[in-house]
């Protein structure tokens, strides 16, 4: 950001107990519910300064669907291994066999929305 006053660069120091280092961001994800985090902003050109504090109001988090996480790595595995073979009619062949097994195992969905095969 540049300063409202002179157009200079401000830095932004997240404080008081954190290290100069600490971006706000990485303040935020660390601070406890009901913690203050105070931010400054301050020119060292012209000395125009703003303090701000932020308090946590709340900190909601879920947990993971473990399944959908599994299938995930294994997508993000899958391209990998498919980004390294060049060869087109390679390619070609996995995605025959790979729509084949998918019509022989098909999976049809129940009343409670669950799968089964």
């Amino acid at each position: 950001m540049d300063c409202p006053a002179c157009g200079s660069p401000v830095t932004l120091e997240v404080g008081p107990d954190r290290p100069l280092s600490t971006s706000l961001s990485d303040a935020v994800l660390a601070a406890e519910e009901d913690e203050r985090i105070e931010v400054s902003r301050d020119c060292w050109d012209c000395g125009w300064h703003e303090m701000r504090q932020l308090r946590i109001e709340s900190i909601d988090t879920t947990a993971g669907d473990e399944t959908a996480v599994e299938r995930a790595a294994l997508i993000d595995e899958i391209t990998d291994e498919l980004a390294e073979i060049d060869q087109v009619a390679t390619l070609e062949e996995l995605l025959t066999e790979a729509r084949r097994q998918r019509r022989a195992d098909p999976v049809t969905s129940d009343t409670d929305g669950n799968a089964t095969e």
